[in-house]
This record gives C-alpha cells, structure tokens and sequence, in this order.
C-alpha cells in the first residue's frame, strides 16, 4: 500500500481511481465494510482504491480543544486500512484553509484536479465542505457535473437486547468512545472487530507494584489517546517491535486510591515475563473488564485482590500467542 502525505507528490500518470473519505477513526466494522466496498469498486473498474482521511481531525482545527478521544494512531490507522487491501493511504493535512473550501471547491479541487475520481463511496452520514454544507446528494450531483458516480453507504449496525431491552446500535466512532469511556471494553471490541488498543511508552514509575511482587509497565499514552473508565482489565501486551508475540495481562486504570494517588496511570503487569520494558513502544489491546479501582485498608488485602485479578487473567486469556 502507498501512503501519501498530501496531494503535492501524485506519481507521474496518474490515471483514474476509486475514493473512500472519512476521518475513520478506529476503522471499525462500519468503515471496514465502506472500505471493502470501495476496494471491489475499484477492482472491477481495474483502477487503484484510495482512503482520504483527514490529521488532524478536524474538530481540533475547528473548535481548539475539542479534539475527541482518539481510537487509533493514525499509524495504526494505516496498517488496519492495508489489511483491508487498499492501494493508497492519503492523509490529508486538514486546516482552516482547507476546512474554508465550499463543497463545489473540496470536489473539483481534491477528487476531480488531483485524485481524477473515477467513483467515490461514502457513508450516508457524510458531510464535507465549508461548514458541512455539503451532503451525500450534492456530491452526487458534482459526480453527475465533473464525471463521477457517488455512492452513499447504509449505516452499519446490529440490533442489541440487554437488561435495558432491546434496542438498535449503529457502530460509529462515537459509539465505540461512549463504551471505552463507561469501562465496556466488550462492546467497544464488539463494534470495532477486535479489542481496542491503547499505545505507549512504557516509563519509569513509583516502584509499588515491584514493592507488593507485582512490577508493571507503566505506559504514557498519547494527549488524545481513548483510555477505558478506572478498573482493572485483562489485556493482550505486545512490544511493537515484536508484534508477531503477544502477552497476557493484567491491567490497571486509575490513581492507586490505596495509595492516595492523584495522577491517573495505566499500569500492565505481564504474566510469567521478566523482563524490564522501560523505554519500550507497547500496546495493550483490552479484552475484559474485571473490576472497579478499590481501596484497600492494608497492603496484604490489595496483594490478595491482585492475585485473585491475576488468576481471572490466565483463565480469561489462557495461553500467550
């Protein structure tokens, strides 16, 4: 897959392609299955598929501050859109002057002078142009003007019955940050089609879990990265220069209450490694939730929880892979 930085550097002939757009923030099963679809589009027309996705995001450019949880790197991002078979990965740098184009001006400027759409397929929800003025109708019609056809994708979803009845989900970005917010890593990995990830580097910490025969990797995450609600999770561990290897964990997210602590932390204690990863790029996909933070009157009744926490861990992982 080529990976492109803007739309300055289009190899020499250039010819016609199939577009995706989107910010596509943890490409989950509704972005998977837009970006098959432009995939088959594009094999059946014997022309390249190309993802255009937008960094930052754009909300950050147009309201400072409000930059929402972030679900994938856009690292990350790029690797999930190749296992999808894309041919191009085009990040477009998004800024005011970008975000200022009217919708005629974003598609004669973007997918009709530069990408030469041949197609461009995006989710029924889709807006674009200076303040979202423009809608998966207009752009059909600018297909129809500059030579493209335009489809617009149903909205992937499933139906969900819990104890609060049945109901209907539509798997989104916002979706999967309300469940990694509220602790429900389960259903977050429900939406996205596998556990949600949370990189680092793993740094120096204040030395109590090696004190209680627990040592953990202590991660710090990225400004905007999407952390579960405080708990304690299992998690699969994996050092992203070994990414063929992964480890089982148990994971704790909060301030240490026993501890009075005040800064919130993401710890991992890895099973039967021991190994100091201090340094170290790490990820940690979430698989369960196994508790709220607690506190604990004495060091002995946290030792003791952890070692229950430990032991839900293997049965709930069962062997490293």
């Amino acid at each position: 897959m080529q990976r492109w930085r803007g739309l300055g550097d289009l190899p020499g002939g250039w010819g016609r392609c199939v577009v995706t757009i989107g910010v596509f923030d943890g490409v989950h099963r509704g972005h998977q299955e837009l970006i098959k679809r432009t995939v088959a589009t594009a094999a059946e027309r014997g022309v390249p598929s190309v993802v255009l996705t937008f960094d930052p995001h754009p909300s950050e450019v147009l309201r400072p501050g409000s930059h929402p949880a972030q679900l994938t790197t856009l690292r990350r991002k790029a690797e999930l859109v190749e296992g999808l078979g894309v041919d191009v990965f085009c990040v477009l740098p998004f800024t005011l002057e970008l975000s200022r184009l009217s919708p005629h001006e974003f598609v004669h400027e973007v997918l009709v002078d530069r990408l030469h759409a041949a197609a461009v397929l995006v989710g029924d929800n889709f807006t674009f142009g200076a303040k979202a003025a423009g809608n998966v109708a207009l752009l059909r019609e600018l297909g129809r003007r500059f030579g493209f056809v335009a489809y617009g994708a149903e909205l992937q979803g499933r139906s969900l019955d819990d104890d609060r009845g049945a109901n209907d989900i539509t798997f989104s970005s916002t979706y999967v940050r309300s469940c990694i917010d509220a602790g429900d890593v389960e259903a977050a990995a429900d939406a996205l089609g596998r556990p949600h990830r949370l990189e680092g580097i793993v740094v120096r910490g204040d030395g109590r879990g090696h004190d209680l025969g627990y040592p953990t990797a202590n991660l710090s995450t990225a400004r905007f990265a999407a952390v579960p609600a405080d708990g304690v999770y299992t998690a699969w561990f994996t050092r992203l220069s070994d990414p063929g290897r992964r480890l089982r964990a148990a994971v704790s997210v909060g301030t240490n209450p026993t501890f009075s602590g005040r800064e919130r932390t993401v710890e991992a204690f890895v099973l039967d490694v021991d190994e100091d990863f201090y340094g170290q790029h790490v990820a940690l996909d979430f698989v369960t939730r196994l508790r709220d933070q607690a506190r604990f009157g004495a060091s002995a009744d946290l030792v003791k929880k952890i070692d229950e926490d430990v032991a839900r861990t293997r049965e709930a992982l069962g062997s490293d892979s």
